[in-house]
């Protein structure tokens, strides 16, 4: 009887051992997981984002980052301030708004010390804005556009400020007065454009897009931008590229394919982004992801030749925020840092 109840406690206590090594092993398998907020579908900086989330998912099994690809950048921008999420996309543009209190952080109190919470990861061209209008709509040129409805972007955010300004300096047109500036997200505005609601479609991303690609396949299109003798004369389209994180491009003619109905290249602003995270987002973290979406980017290169225009050439242009620790310990480590 006494070694039956022995038997039984041992029995017990084998059990419970292996309960408490299962439970380890299901915490130990479960990963961390970090936030993410980036653009819409169809632009640059969703599609880097993403390839940069799903590399260190397939690569780090113990990190798990979530895309939310809803909103603005300058909220995001807001709330990874504020460590509400981990990651976003960065612009020189809003992070110097931000830094001084203006435009849409203006009655944010706190915004200048907010502001110091931010740290980049890198940087990249996020590509220029795609002013596209079906050959149907008879629009050749921005001074078409009066009485139109046109997407420059989301309510609240950089790219709608951009594009408003672009319009304005060389048409002298404004929002809700000469125009219709449709109030829409990203993957939202893509739609409509393509179910004919809109006349003006803007996007900021590199070409070709996959979005504009698409549409291109089975409709003629053209590309309105700023007229050449603007660039050299006009002040306020000067005044344009006088802000953090801008550029004149120009779009190539035959960029898109036979569609593409435009004679000559199209000059447009083109705009250098970035992926920020939180100054407390611990080092050996980013350090590890950094390398790891570096070290797999080339091999995604033929299946996305978009992603050529990533490099690490890039990496530092127009930054105008602290590199994460984390990151600066990657950069030190190939070199290309001093």
């Amino acid at each position: 009887m006494k070694f039956l109840m022995i038997n039984k406690r041992r029995a017990m206590l084998s059990g419970f051992l292996g309960l408490l090594l299962s439970c380890s092993a299901i915490q130990a398998s479960v990963a961390e997981t970090f936030r993410m907020s980036t653009l819409g579908p169809g632009t640059s900086p969703y599609m880097v984002m993403t390839t940069f989330a799903t590399t260190i998912n397939k690569n780090i099994p113990e990190y798990s980052i979530v895309v939310n690809a809803t909103g603005a950048a300058t909220k995001h921008q807001l709330d990874t301030a504020k460590g509400k999420t981990d990651f976003y996309m960065s612009s020189p543009i809003i992070v110097h708004l931000m830094k001084n209190q203006e435009a849409m952080y203006k009655k944010i109190k706190d915004a200048k010390s907010l502001s110091e919470n931010l740290r980049a990861v890198l940087n990249f061209p996020m590509g220029f804005y795609h002013g596209t209008v079906y050959e149907s709509s008879g629009i050749t040129s921005l001074e078409g556009i009066k009485g139109k409805r046109v997407f420059a972007g989301p309510p609240g955010g950089a790219s709608r400020r951009t594009v408003e300004k672009m319009i304005q300096a060389v048409t002298g047109y404004e929002p809700g007065e000469d125009y219709t500036s449709v109030k829409l997200g990203w993957d939202s505005a893509a739609q409509a454009f393509q179910d004919g609601n809109l006349d003006v479609y803007f996007n900021p991303t590199n070409a070709p897009s996959p979005v504009i690609s698409q549409i291109a396949l089975t409709n003629k299109i053209r590309f309105i931008g700023i007229p050449e003798e603007d660039i050299a004369n006009n002040e306020e389209v000067k005044n344009l590229i006088n802000r953090p994180g801008y550029q004149f491009y120009k779009l190539k003619v035959g960029t898109y394919g036979e569609n593409q109905l435009n004679t000559e290249d199209v000059y447009t602003l083109g705009v250098t982004v970035g992926i920020g995270t939180h100054k407390d987002v611990p080092d050996e973290m980013i350090y590890r992801m950094t390398k790891t979406f570096w070290e797999n980017l080339e091999e995604q290169y033929e299946t996305s030749p978009w992603l050529r225009n990533i490099s690490l050439k890039t990496v530092f242009d127009d930054l105008n925020m602290p590199l994460h620790p984390g990151a600066e310990k990657y950069y030190r480590e190939i070199g290309i840092l001093n």
